[in-house]
């Protein structure tokens, strides 16, 4: 997988890399699981899916996402 994780990553399956370019459409996608780095301009993973409508929602804006910046290590 080519990109780091960035930094705000809470740990778990679900992570967003540092290639992201802060289009901001995950954490309308799903915002309890995602949040943005306004100042930076990036977006990260807040909180793990806890269930199965969230993980629903993370692997929509997964699939979503322009520069494949999310990623699943589950």
């Amino acid at each position: 997988m080519m990109g780091a994780r960035a930094t705000e990553n809470v740990p778990g399956q679900y992570y967003v890399r540092n290639r992201c370019i802060g289009c901001s459409l995950c954490p309308e996608i799903a915002p309890a699981n995602f949040s943005s780095n306004l100042e930076e301009g990036y977006e990260y993973v807040c909180k793990q899916p806890v269930d199965q409508a969230e993980e629903r929602l993370c692997r929509e804006a997964m699939e979503i996402c322009p520069v494949d910046a999310i990623a699943d290590d589950g």
